[in-house]
């Protein structure tokens, strides 16, 4: 699917300016990644956008959240690889990801929570002042914003084979790019 479709999906499903925000970071940062694996990223930009197709729906219902955005995604003939990354990036499932592709999408979601809270609390709250470092440290805080989950972020180490800082490097540069688009 091409990204203005995929976005025009997601806006007729999301209303919530920080959500479309949220996944616009994810689509960036799966973009990226798919760059550094050599991978397509046009596929992980498109997975990464959609991720939280559901949200809205499903925020009273943790539990179907992922699951309804997998069926309609399916239902929109979306190729499996993307279906089954938006299922299992839902933690209350307990799915092991399997491609790279959803382990990536696992990963990322809950960095970029990590790095928007890295950002609004620097003096400037601009995203191009962060450094990794400033994630590295705030990432240490286990006060330090509860809902970015870190053992799920500490898994990129095993599930795409990256070291920490390389990971949160990969996220923030992307996350940088479209700085205007976050608001950042």
């Amino acid at each position: 699917m091409e990204r203005e479709k995929a976005l025009n999906l997601l806006e007729e499903n999301l209303k919530n300016k920080n959500l479309i925000k949220h996944c616009l970071a994810v689509e960036a940062a799966m973009r990226d990644l798919a760059g550094y694996f050599e991978e397509d990223e046009n596929k992980w930009g498109v997975c990464g956008l959609l991720h939280d197709i559901d949200y809205e729906k499903t925020k009273s219902n943790p539990e179907e959240h992922s699951k309804l955005g997998a069926e309609m995604l399916k239902g929109l003939e979306f190729d499996q690889e993307i279906c089954d990354a938006v299922l299992t990036h839902n933690e209350v499932h307990n799915i092991e990801p399997q491609t790279r592709m959803a382990k990536a999408l696992f990963c990322v979601d809950p960095l970029t929570g990590l790095i928007v809270a890295s950002v609004l609390v620097l003096p400037s709250k601009k995203i191009n002042d962060l450094k990794t470092e400033n994630i590295l440290n705030r990432f240490k805080e286990k006060s330090f914003a509860k809902g970015a989950n870190r053992e799920i972020i500490k898994k990129s180490q095993d599930l795409l084979n990256l070291p920490l800082e390389k990971f949160f490097e990969i996220v923030l540069k992307a996350m940088q790019k479209i700085s205007n688009q976050l608001e950042l």
